[in-house]
């Protein structure tokens, strides 16, 4: 079975929130023309806690997209974004949630950022995901949303990791850093992931 993941179409990843992908609302249509050739739709929610330790906030003397060395591993810090509850963290109104069978929310944990919708980023706690989409018999995933270079990449990449066929599906991803992305496309085609029209 073939599923599609919709990644993190929440408002503040979209123009006018506050972590914007510069074109994302675009992407919309695009993701509902999409979602009827899959028989399994399955979507991700960033749901992070208010002192959430990504947040460049709860660093003083440090400011958003500063990289600092974070529990052993180096953390891109970002504006406050998608916090329980608020109304940016809400997926869009108009993506089409009707064929979406379940949400799985990431970055929970305060200490650890988690752009993967099957784990953290020290793959320390898993969100149920994976377990879940093999149960329904999936063996290909496509992965659409935002952004690109972060979430989608990772997203699909665990999923390899996982087993499972993985494609991201090109027309419906959009990267913070394009020059950033086109170097993690290559790292993921030589892990054998794919690109979807």
């Amino acid at each position: 079975m073939k599923c599609l993941i919709i990644v993190d179409m929440q408002y503040d990843f979209l123009p006018g929130g506050a972590l914007p992908v510069a074109g994302g609302n675009d992407l919309i249509p695009v993701i509902n023309r999409l979602q009827p050739e899959y028989e399994l739709v399955v979507a991700t929610q960033d749901w992070h806690p208010a002192d959430h330790k990504s947040f460049a906030t709860q660093h003083p003397g440090k400011k958003a997209f500063d990289l600092i060395a974070w529990r052993g591993g180096d953390q891109r810090l970002w504006p406050d974004h998608c916090v329980q509850g608020t109304p940016g963290a809400e997926l869009h109104r108009d993506i089409d949630q009707n064929r979406i069978e379940a949400i799985f929310r990431k970055g929970m944990d305060p200490e650890i950022d988690s752009y993967s919708g099957f784990y953290d980023n020290r793959h320390l706690r898993s969100t149920g995901m994976g377990d879940y989409l093999k149960g329904r018999g999936v063996d290909e995933v496509h992965v659409c949303g935002l952004a690109a270079d972060f979430c989608v990449y990772f997203t699909a990449l665990d999923a390899l990791e996982l087993g499972f066929k993985a494609a991201i599906a090109q027309q419906a991803t959009l990267p913070i850093d394009a020059v950033r992305y086109e170097q993690l496309k290559q790292q993921f085609q030589e892990r054998s992931g794919s690109f979807g029209s």
